[in-house]
């Protein structure tokens, strides 16, 4: 069964992408357990220690995301990328915050390499997230919110078979009703780049995302990567 697709416009468009899915069922998550904690808590240092004084603009996988943002008409300096934010978050506070196991090392993941990744509640789904440009009619509730609000025409937007806007602007933010909780058993997730060679750090991010889940949440997963030849998994 598909879990995750690209509309073939999106592939017109941008050819360059490259995205990462790992199916997990049989999770189990919780609190973040204290070893998980202290690799995040290293994670974080290492990665200040590398970024140093570089303006986050400038790295090359977040300058790809910029791009991309622009050409569908966002102003990337007003909604950053998830994984931009993570890093404006840990470059000004110094920290990020724990929430629990499975979002803790998606976290991770995404610092490590400066590329979103995304956890998606695969019990509340029906059929697979499609990534496509909106029409501007969709619904989207946004993480802790309960009204709903529209995307603009043209916006990437991700979505499931029943219309479901599981994440506004591409890798912006996602919704309330996808989000994983601490009763989440079964996820879609996702890592994407458009920088050159995307793929060896996709492929990269993706292995240490299921080394770590199937370390601290437990589970059977199975990965695939997406491109313009590969568009659905």
């Amino acid at each position: 069964m598909t879990a995750f697709q690209y509309h073939p416009a999106i592939i017109e468009r941008y050819p360059r992408i490259v995205g990462g899915v790992l199916v997990a069922e049989g999770m189990s998550n919780s609190p973040t357990p204290k070893a998980l904690e202290a690799i995040y808590r290293q994670e974080q240092q290492a990665t200040l220690a590398r970024i140093g004084d570089t303006p986050l603009s400038e790295l090359g996988t977040l300058a790809a995301w910029r791009a991309a943002f622009r050409d569908f008409g966002v102003n990337p300096t007003r909604y950053r990328s998830a994984a931009e934010a993570l890093l404006r978050r840990l470059t000004k506070k110094g920290d990020i915050p724990n929430i629990n196991a499975i979002v803790d090392i998606c976290n991770l993941v995404s610092i490590r390499y400066a590329l979103p990744v995304a956890a998606f509640d695969r019990l509340r789904l029906t059929g697979p997230i499609t990534v496509f440009f909106a029409d501007g009619s969709e619904n989207f509730t946004p993480l802790f919110q309960e009204e709903a609000e529209h995307p603009e025409p043209g916006e990437v937007i991700f979505a499931d078979d029943a219309g479901l806007v599981v994440a506004r602007r591409w890798c912006w933010r996602q919704s309330e009703e996808s989000a994983t909780h601490l009763q989440t058993t079964a996820s879609v997730f996702t890592i994407e780049a458009h920088h050159a060679n995307g793929r060896t750090d996709i492929e990269a991010a993706l292995q240490d995302l299921q080394e770590l889940l199937q370390a601290y949440a437990g589970g059977d997963f199975q990965a695939g990567i997406l491109d313009q030849n590969n568009t659905l998994f």
